[in-house]
C-alpha cells in the first residue's frame, strides 16, 4: 500500500511539474455553444460546461454565442476569449517584480531590454517617458526620424530636438511591457537610457533601505 501511494503522488507531482497552473502559454476558443466551450490550451483540446476547470485550471465561467465570446477564469482572474483569437503569454495572478541596488552616488541602475536589444537603464523618476539618445535608439534598431514626431525640448546644455516614437517591448527583469512612451535626443547624450515615467507609472515603486522593489501591475 505504501508503494502505491508512493507511486501514486509522484504521478501527480510528474503531473503538475508537466503543466503548472498559471504557466499557461497559449489559449483560444475553438468552438462556442450555450454553456459549453471547446478550449484549445497549450495544444490540449478541452470539453468544457460552465462552471467546469480543466486539469490546466482554466474554468470555463460563461459563453455568449451572439458575441462568439467567453468568459474564463484562471488563478481568479477572469479574461474573455473571443472565437478564433490565439491569448498568448496567459499571465497569472503571480506579480513580475525586480529588485535594484543603487551605486556609490545613489543612483538606480539596471540591465534591461528594449526591443530584445540589450541596453542598460538608470531610474529616473524626473524623466517624464523613456529616454535614450540617437546612437542607443540606431542600436535598438529605431527609424525616429521616420516614425517619430519632431520636436524641440530644452536642456541645461541649450535647446535639442527630439522624436516621440513607442516601443515596441520594454523589459526590466521578468517585468515586460508592450508600446511603451520614449523620446530620442539627438546627441550623445543621455549616455545610459533613462527609465522614466512611462514605464514607472505602470509599475509600483517601493523603496525599503538600500534597495528598491518594482512590481508589476496586472
Amino acid at each position: 500500500m505504501k508503494i502505491r501511494n508512493t507511486l501514486w503522488w509522484w504521478a501527480l507531482a510528474a503531473l503538475a511539474l508537466a503543466h503548472p497552473v498559471g504557466a499557461i502559454e497559449k489559449i483560444s476558443l475553438h468552438a462556442l455553444f450555450k454553456d459549453k466551450a471547446i478550449v484549445l490550451i497549450d495544444g490540449a483540446r478541452r470539453v468544457l460546461k460552465a462552471g467546469e476547470t480543466s486539469p490546466e485550471g482554466v474554468k470555463l465561467v460563461s459563453t455568449d454565442t451572439q458575441a462568439e465570446q467567453a468568459e474564463i477564469e484562471v488563478d481568479g482572474k477572469r479574461q474573455q476569449l473571443t472565437l478564433g483569437v490565439v491569448i498568448s503569454s496567459f499571465a497569472s495572478s503571480a506579480k513580475a517584480s525586480v529588485t535594484l541596488y543603487p551605486d556609490q552616488g545613489g543612483h538606480f541602475f539596471t540591465d534591461g531590454l528594449i526591443n530584445d536589444v540589450a541596453v542598460r537603464f538608470l531610474v529616473d523618476t524626473g524623466a517624464t517617458s523613456i529616454a535614450m539618445n540617437s546612437s542607443t535608439a540606431a542600436q535598438v534598431g529605431i527609424d525616429y526620424k521616420r516614425n517619430g514626431r519632431a520636436r524641440v525640448a530644452g536642456t541645461a546644455g541649450g535647446m535639442v530636438r527630439t522624436y516621440s516614437v513607442k516601443l515596441q517591448t520594454v523589459r526590466v527583469g521578468e517585468i515586460k511591457f508592450f508600446n511603451v512612451d520614449a523620446a530620442v535626443i539627438e546627441g550623445t547624450g543621455p549616455s545610459e537610457v533613462l527609465l522614466g515615467m512611462s514605464f514607472l507609472n505602470r509599475v509600483d515603486m517601493k523603496r525599503d533601505g538600500d534597495h528598491m522593489e518594482l512590481t508589476q501591475r496586472y
